[in-house]
C-alpha cells in the first residue's frame, strides 16, 4: 500500500519505505536512489529493509517469489496505520497525490530499467531462507 501515511511519520506525506532494492542488485539500489533525486525528491526510508527488522515485510509480500529466484524487487511501502490489513481500510483514506507521486518515482525507475542496453547485475548473494 502506497496511498496511507503511519504513525512514524505522520503528518508529513513526502516519504516511502523501501524494501529489497539491495537485497540482489546495489545496482538496483542507485537506479531508485537517482530515479527520486532526479524525479520525486521523497525521504527514502530504509527501517524495513533492515535484516533484523521483526516485521520482515520483504519476506511477506508478492515479490518475494521472484526474489527467490533471483529476479531483484523493489517493495514500496507507506507503513503501517490502523486500518492495515482491515476492511476499514478504505477508498476515502487514500492520499492520492502521495501515492501518485510514489508511483512517479516506480515509474521512473522501471524507465531507467527498461532502457538500458543490459539488464541490471545480480551482485549479491541470495541467503534467502529456505522456508519462511
Amino acid at each position: 500500500m502506497i496511498g496511507r501515511i503511519d504513525e512514524q511519520h505522520a503528518p508529513k506525506e513526502n516519504y516511502v519505505y523501501i524494501i529489497g532494492a539491495d537485497k540482489l542488485s546495489t545496482e538496483l539500489h542507485r537506479i531508485n536512489e537517482a530515479a527520486n533525486a532526479k524525479v520525486t525528491h521523497l525521504e527514502l526510508d530504509y527501517t524495513y529493509n533492515a535484516p533484523d527488522d521483526p516485521n520482515q515485510f520483504y519476506y511477506r509480500s508478492d515479490h518475494y517469489n521472484f526474489a527467490k529466484k533471483n529476479i531483484p524487487v523493489i517493495f514500496y511501502f507507506t507503513g503501517i496505520h490502523e486500518d492495515y490489513h482491515k476492511a476499514t481500510d478504505t477508498i476515502d483514506k487514500i492520499l492520492f497525490g502521495k501515492m501518485a507521486t510514489i508511483a512517479q518515482l516506480v515509474f521512473a525507475t522501471a524507465w531507467e530499467l527498461s532502457n538500458r542496453e543490459t539488464k541490471i547485475v545480480v551482485d549479491v548473494e541470495n541467503d534467502f531462507p529456505e522456508i519462511r
